[in-house]
């Protein structure tokens, strides 16, 4: 049996367009909470807010990613959080997943969030991004991303085995589609028999859109297990994989799931 894993999340006001000044902020918060966890979630775009500024971009090893890699290792935890990445001559919204021991992955937002017009500003991923933690395999993504059943998807390998055990959504998700959020939270639990995530900001931004939080943990039957509220607030849930062998051995649905594959348009994308 795997072992339990522990989750924190941080739900907090960002300073909008001020890398310097959410860095600073966040780096307060975690050394004042002394976790003990094995992963911390950052919101969405952690250290601008949700922009299309693309002045805010980043390269990677640019300094959001140094200050990433240095409090992963000095917390001794795995952190993860996404930022604007210029790579290539292109924009991306990217979730870097950092360990401690300074090596990474990241994955680029998939769905981009055409009524904020994300979609002008940045270029699409094409590929899905599975991790694993202390036996967890875990997939990232990102805000709009929950409402895309398909792309969240977890699909029953060769093997038989599932694709991943927990699924996390890093979000800037605006108060007036809260319902959305929760009900969709729970439905890709539910679906997926797996724990999911979501990490979501509090506060307004630069476009006078506001953020309520409502940061959130599900078990793989679909109940909220953490609800981190309306206020600035770091949480750390353990989760039970006892909880997904007992689910997927009682009451195995995926097993039924329909077979399919995924051809993607990357133009229509961007």
């Amino acid at each position: 049996m795997k072992q339990d894993l522990r989750v924190t999340t941080i739900q907090t006001d960002l300073y909008w367009e001020d890398s310097a000044a959410n860095l600073a902020k966040l780096e307060e918060l975690l050394w004042e909470a002394e976790l003990d966890t094995d992963l911390i979630l950052l919101p969405e775009m952690f250290n601008s807010g949700f922009t299309m500024n693309q002045k805010m971009a980043e390269v990677m090893n640019g300094n959001t990613f140094r200050w990433m890699k240095q409090m992963a290792a000095q917390l001794k935890t795995v952190l993860a959080g996404s930022l604007m990445i210029k790579e290539g001559g292109s924009y991306y919204n990217r979730l870097i997943w950092m360990k401690p021991d300074g090596t990474y992955s990241y994955y680029d937002k998939r769905h981009l969030f055409r009524m904020g017009r994300e979609h002008l500003a940045f270029h699409a991923g094409d590929e899905r991004l599975v991790v694993n933690l202390k036996g967890w395999d875990i997939c990232p993504l990102v805000c709009y991303d929950l409402r895309f059943p398909v792309w969240s998807r977890n699909v029953v390998k060769e093997n038989g085995d599932l694709t991943y055990d927990l699924a996390l959504y890093i979000a800037s998700w605006p108060k007036s589609r809260m319902h959305v959020w929760n009900t969709l939270l729970a439905a890709r639990a539910m679906e997926n028999q797996a724990y999911i995530i979501g990490v979501n900001r509090i506060g307004e931004d630069g476009n006078d859109i506001t953020y309520e939080g409502g940061s959130k943990s599900f078990n793989p039957k679909g109940f909220c297990i953490d609800d981190l509220g309306t206020a600035e607030k770091i949480s750390t849930t353990t989760l039970k994989y006892e909880d997904i062998v007992n689910l997927r051995t009682k009451f195995p649905a995926y097993l039924d799931q329909d077979k399919f594959e995924i051809h993607y348009d990357l133009e229509a994308l961007t």
